[in-house]
């Protein structure tokens, strides 16, 4: 069952209150999204951290219910 881009955000956002977050879909199956996540929680934390932090919020649906998540992430400038 493929995840909707509103869900992938509305976990993203439990996890992350302040975080502004673009997501798209690549391949319109609703398997293969990119996502760009900004979040004040990023500042200090090296990108494998910052990814991790984004993993952990769509709660073991990554490698499930979502296939694939290309994640550009970065703390506000």
């Amino acid at each position: 069952m493929a995840m909707d881009a509103r869900e992938i955000e509305g976990l993203i956002k439990a996890a992350l209150p302040d975080a502004r977050i673009v997501i798209r879909d690549l391949a319109g199956d609703g398997d293969h999204y990119a996502a760009e996540v900004v979040s004040e929680s990023f500042r200090g934390k090296n990108r494998v951290q910052q990814h991790q932090m984004v993993y952990a919020a769509l709660k073991g649906n990554m490698g499930g219910a979502l296939h694939a998540l290309a994640l550009q992430t970065s703390a506000p400038e």
